[in-house]
């Protein structure tokens, strides 16, 4: 399907408007909080993950993260901390953080706009927000109530099972 890019130069221009058709092509629920943000939950394997999205119209940015439906104990944010440092050094795009208030681990990244976005590009980074989060949520599990530190936890997490069961 082509879609024109989205001229983010132009003040007409909203990424966030293109979030939301994405969201009911794809018939996910989506809260379109206000013109500059929208949010919605998008299943997947291991959970389903909350996206939000903040359009910067002043740094011409779409900002966006991927929330994990996990929340960290206080008394485990220490080991967690280390995992994600870890666990960012594997990253290309993006980065894990923790949402210090609630606890939640999230996929965060924010892309530049200047030159425009298309619908296919926005898929591509949703797609990739919540492939990560797939990839690593059994790391946070291992590490949280597997009793793994955040090494084994990733060792753990990233062997690649031959087969089936």
């Amino acid at each position: 399907m082509y879609s024109a890019p989205l001229d983010a130069a132009s003040t007409d221009a909203n990424p966030i408007d293109l979030v939301e058709t994405i969201a009911l092509t794809k018939d996910w629920a989506v809260d379109r909080r206000t013109e500059l943000e929208a949010a919605m939950e998008v299943p997947g394997h291991w959970c389903d993950y909350t996206l939000f999205f903040a359009w910067s119209q002043d740094l011409e940015s779409l900002h966006f993260t991927c929330a994990f439906d996990l929340k960290v104990p206080k008394n485990r944010r220490a080991d967690i901390y280390e995992l994600l440092s870890l666990l960012n050094e594997r990253l290309w795009l993006g980065h894990f953080a923790l949402w210090h208030d609630d606890g939640v681990p999230l996929f965060r990244h924010t892309a530049m706009l200047r030159h425009g976005l298309d619908e296919d590009t926005l898929e591509e980074m949703m797609d990739h927000a919540v492939a990560e989060c797939e990839r690593f949520y059994p790391a946070f599990q291992f590490c949280l109530w597997g009793g793994k530190n955040a090494q084994d936890a990733i060792a753990a997490a990233m062997l690649d099972t031959v087969g089936e069961a």
